[in-house]
């Protein structure tokens, strides 16, 4: 005897199937690794991005590894003096130019953007294929130039040492990390014009995803401060390589004019490497708390005005460096505009969770790990951005720890965020529910270990860069160290279960978080060109429709609340695929 459900009750979610042959799909659309290599799949490309960053994300970890493991002891404990300034070199070179910077907007902006806007592809597939090889022309030769000896001049490269004194291998260094800029630059260019002229018929501005718009503003940032870098670079390497009098004050240059050029990009990139993070942050919030987005013009437009402000006060890194008083009080106070963009999107994504029907899986404990990490990282960054701290604290481990809870429990816990998010649309697998939110916990501790103790070290005055210590900043280095094995432990985690669910994981239903984005129409992992040909896409509600139980294209979602508005109704059945309204169906 069979009980039928009451009408109008929403459909029970599928459970999902025990591993098996995949449908066809991206992944097993030839095997042959010569398919992979000359692929313009987006989704395939985006997975090459996402090996190649986990590479460099483990060689900048193990760098920073040994230089953790050498502060344990106040006179250095594993390595030379010299051996400690390439350590922490390429820790910054491949974290921030071969892990951060990529890391959101080459891997989920290359998968997701073309699915979440409703189309088959980039605007340019090719030119997509060529930015990851040149991305990994220049890994090649920084890792070169690591493994033949390093880089002793710290990630910024500052003249006139890096141009005249150091004796490490500063040019293959440098051309390595100008030649990955291009790649930056296509990326950015190929997801501006997919954004302008590939979204699918009634996906309107306002209906964009706020991942969207924060890979929007993000490509904005890599088409105009990228070229500055690039240039800096050649002048530094023509300096270095010829002795042409451009930085070195020596030679009848100015290192302030590096300064500047240099930071003219590189207080951007910052918001490159953070503002992906918060468009991932913006959709997993709202998926699990089930709730629409709070102020959903207020979070997009805040991305625009980050990428904007965020060009206005590069010098509130020179504070020190010799300045006009007047100048560097007007950055300051840029300093502090800036921030107002930021606390926008922090208020709205508390606003959203208030009362919400919250589900703590393990992308919401990294979103909520990136909010309460970032909301700190944001707060001493005011004391860096005031002149009168910042002359105490300017080139001190308040400065690392600072920018570690921007970029590392920001951008870092965003990444894991949107991996544990979207890991099964990509693949079409499931991961271990457990395992997984204990990593993000054992993350956040580690975190917290690491980070906090150098906030007081460098309150009282210790300089970043050194080897060697005052004996009695010992303990604090000691639990900075134990926390960085915890945060490993925790990083190590999620390589291991992820990997596992390739092998062993439950099968991935369309849509296993019920949520509303266009990537969750078709099947998991996506087939080749997104989407059935015969039905592709047609948006008809905004992008968070959480209160009306509907994706983008008015489906019924499978957890969706009794009594959602019918005509924004296109029905589907407990698998999401084929109608259930008949006035619909006949439309």
């Amino acid at each position: 005897m069979s009980i039928a459900a009451p009408q109008g009750a929403p459909a029970a979610a599928p459970v999902p199937p025990e591993p098996g042959p995949l449908p066809v799909n991206y992944l097993n659309n030839g095997h042959s690794i010569w398919s992979w290599l000359f692929t313009v799949d987006h989704k395939r490309i985006g997975i090459l991005y996402l090996v190649s960053i986990s590479i460099f994300f483990v060689a900048g970890g193990i760098a920073a590894g040994i230089v953790r493991l050498n502060l344990l002891q106040s006179d250095g404990a594993i390595v030379s003096e010299d051996a400690y300034n390439r350590a922490f070199t390429a820790h910054g070179v491949m974290m921030l130019f071969f892990f951060l910077i990529p890391a959101v907007p080459a891997v989920f902006g290359n998968f997701f953007i073309p699915m979440m806007i409703g189309t088959k592809d980039l605007a340019f597939p090719k030119l997509n294929l060529a930015s990851w090889y040149v991305f990994m022309l220049g890994a090649a030769l920084a890792i070169w130039s690591v493994l033949v000896g390093g880089i002793d001049t710290g990630w910024t490269l500052y003249p006139p040492y890096s141009t005249r004194a150091s004796q490490s291998n500063v040019i293959p260094g440098v051309l390595g990390v100008f030649i990955s800029g291009f790649s930056s630059i296509m990326t950015g260019l190929n997801i501006m014009v997919t954004i302008h002229k590939m979204r699918a018929p009634g996906m309107t501005w306002s209906r964009l995803p706020l991942f969207v718009w924060s890979l929007y503003a993000t490509s904005l940032i890599q088409l105009l401060a990228t070229p500055v870098v690039a240039i800096t670079l050649v002048l530094l390497m023509v300096e270095r390589a010829w002795g042409v009098g451009i930085f070195d004050p020596s030679l009848g240059g100015d290192p302030l004019l590096f300064q500047h050029m240099f930071w003219f990009y590189s207080h951007p990139a910052v918001y490159i490497m953070i503002l992906p993070g918060m468009g991932v942050i913006s959709e997993v919030l709202t998926c699990f708390s089930r709730k629409n987005i709070f102020g959903y013009h207020a979070v997009a437009w805040s991305s625009m005005g980050i990428a904007v402000v965020g060009f206005l006060l590069w010098a509130h890194h020179m504070f020190v460096a010799g300045i006009s008083f007047y100048a560097a009080l007007l950055f300051s106070l840029l300093s502090m505009l800036v921030a107002v963009p930021s606390a926008i999107k922090v208020f709205n994504w508390t606003a959203t969770l208030y009362r919400g029907s919250i589900s703590f899986q393990a992308p919401m404990l990294f979103s909520i790990g990136f909010v309460v990490l970032f909301i700190i990282g944001g707060l001493t960054g005011l004391y860096l951005a005031t002149l009168g701290t910042d002359i105490h604290l300017h080139d001190t481990y308040f400065v690392v720890a600072h920018f570690h809870f921007v970029m590392v429990g920001g951008m870092v816990m965003g990444y894991f965020a949107g991996l544990h998010y979207w890991w099964p649309k990509m693949t079409g697998r499931m991961y271990s529910d457990f395992w997984s939110r204990f990593a993000a916990c054992v993350i956040v501790v580690g975190f917290f270990f690491t980070f906090i103790p150098q906030f007081v070290i460098g309150y009282h005055g210790m300089p970043r860069r050194y080897p060697n210590y005052p004996q009695e900043f010992q303990f604090f280095n000691v639990m900075s160290t134990a926390g960085a094995g915890v945060l490993g432990v925790g990083y190590l985690m999620p390589a291991v279960y992820l990997t596992l669910s390739l092998i062993n994981g439950k099968r991935a239903t369309a849509n296993p978080w019920s949520a509303t984005g266009l990537e969750w129409v078709s099947q998991s992992p996506p087939p080749i060109f997104n989407f059935d040909e015969s039905k592709m896409p047609v948006v008809v509600c905004g992008p968070y429709e959480y209160s009306l139980g509907v994706d983008q294209m008015g489906r019924t979602l499978p957890d969706a609340p009794t009594g959602a508005p019918a005509e924004l109704h296109e029905g589907t059945a407990a698998d999401g695929h084929g109608p259930t309204s008949p006035a619909k169906q006949e439309s």
